[in-house]
């Protein structure tokens, strides 16, 4: 009898779950999706309480989409192994979305291979998403005027081609089955940025090495403190004024971009570690439902925080110059390499969505049956902090 009334549960469940997935506004999915499907070695009913039995080490973590990984990950239940540079409270952040014991934080340099093999030794699939969008250095002193110089820490071609080919010929060598390596939208032998340049160098260095490995490429990701709007944002409150690329001279006509939502990349990441084998040597491509000129988003930051500040398009030249003094900051608001990605179109390498549609060999969100947020849907919440009065300033009662 309670085998009975077991299964009758577990069909009413199955069922009720049928229905949920009938209902969901989300395309229908060409992978079928197995986070809510229990295999022999899971342990638990699923979340974060639950033992996924896959094993993940996950580099470059502490970054903007690492965050957001990291909570997919925990919340469903995957052990996960986090390789840190510095003292693991840094990444402490990242422990809120596992259970007791779920992850656990490795120290390693990138330089030191033994460091590398210690993260990666117990895992079954192994995530890279280090990437800096600008080269790391610090200033040291010198002999002669001006007595001081400022050398190269990490550079594009260390971080973005380097590192991930050594991760890949480790990983070959250890026998992990499985390699995911973060690119980008941009990647291309013939971009301006070298940054794109030493992306795509990246993705070709780690095929030779491990054929099998799964390229995931996202276009410029946007969510709550993002480098582009969020950085437009903050632009307005320190520089009075949002400076665009103008990448005509003196037209005032800005680039193109594709941005995507920081989540809808996590979520695929996370179902490609849940299901491995069906992304060997596939390509994923991630991209926001609609394209924007750099002046419709700087406008559309301009709409939430309501400081009606100038939007002022400046000849990449001219910009190029300023970033030569600005990159020398703490967190830049531009580097020339970045004014040299703002001044190309951000675009998915196909271009339309009818092109992914026509083809097999690229997978994209659609696939996984994610329904790519918009910008206007998420980014108000997070952009309006930046009003120059706060939102309490707009509302009566307060005063």
């Amino acid at each position: 009898m309670f085998v009975q009334r077991t299964a009758s549960k577990s069909t009413r469940h199955g069922a009720k779950l049928a229905l949920v997935r009938n209902a969901s506004s989300a395309p229908p999915a060409k992978y079928s999706p197995k986070m809510t499907e229990s295999r022999p070695s899971e342990v638990g009913h699923g979340g974060a309480a639950s033992d996924k039995g896959i094993k993940v080490a996950c580099f470059g973590a502490s970054g903007f989409l690492g965050k957001y990984v990291a909570g997919e990950l925990g919340s469903n239940g995957f052990m996960t192994y986090f390789a840190n540079r510095g003292d693991d409270l840094e990444m402490r952040h990242l422990k809120l979305a596992y259970d007791l014991g779920r992850c656990s934080f490795v120290f390693y340099e990138p330089r030191d291979e033994d460091s590398i093999r210690k993260v990666i030794a117990d895992a079954d699939v192994v995530v890279n998403l280090i990437g800096k969008y600008y080269e790391s250095a610090y200033p040291y002193q010198t002999k002669s005027f001006p007595y001081i110089g400022y050398k190269k820490n990490y550079t594009f071609q260390e971080v973005n081609v380097t590192i991930p080919q050594k991760l890949a010929r480790i990983c070959r060598d250890m026998q992990v089955d499985h390699f995911v390596h973060v690119s980008s939208a941009s990647a291309s032998p013939t971009a301006k940025s070298e940054w794109s340049r030493t992306k795509f160098a990246g993705e070709e260095a780690i095929k030779g090495i491990y054929p099998w490995a799964t390229i995931i490429r996202p276009t410029q990701l946007f969510g709550r403190d993002d480098r582009l709007l969020t950085d437009m944002a903050r632009m307005q409150r320190f520089y009075l004024a949002i400076y665009l690329v103008d990448k005509t001279y003196w037209g005032g006509q800005t680039a193109l971009t594709q941005p995507v939502f920081v989540g809808d990349v996590a979520k695929t990441i996370a179902s490609v570690c849940d299901n491995p084998r069906s992304f060997e040597g596939r390509r994923i491509d991630c991209f926001g439902p609609k394209d924007y000129t750099y002046m419709e988003l700087a406008k559309f930051v301009d709409d939430c925080t309501l400081r009606r500040k100038p939007i002022r398009p400046i000849p990449a030249p001219y910009y190029r110059a300023a970033a030569e003094i600005l990159q020398y900051q703490r967190s830049p608001f531009n580097t020339p390499d970045l004014v040299d990605v703002w001044s190309e179109d951000f675009l998915p390498p196909l271009g339309s969505p009818e092109a992914y549609e026509n083809q097999d060999e690229i997978v994209t969100l659609k696939d996984f049956g994610i329904q790519a947020q918009p910008i206007e849907k998420v980014m108000y919440e997070w952009l309006q902090v930046y009003r120059e009065y706060g939102h309490f300033h707009y509302v009566d009662g307060y005063h």
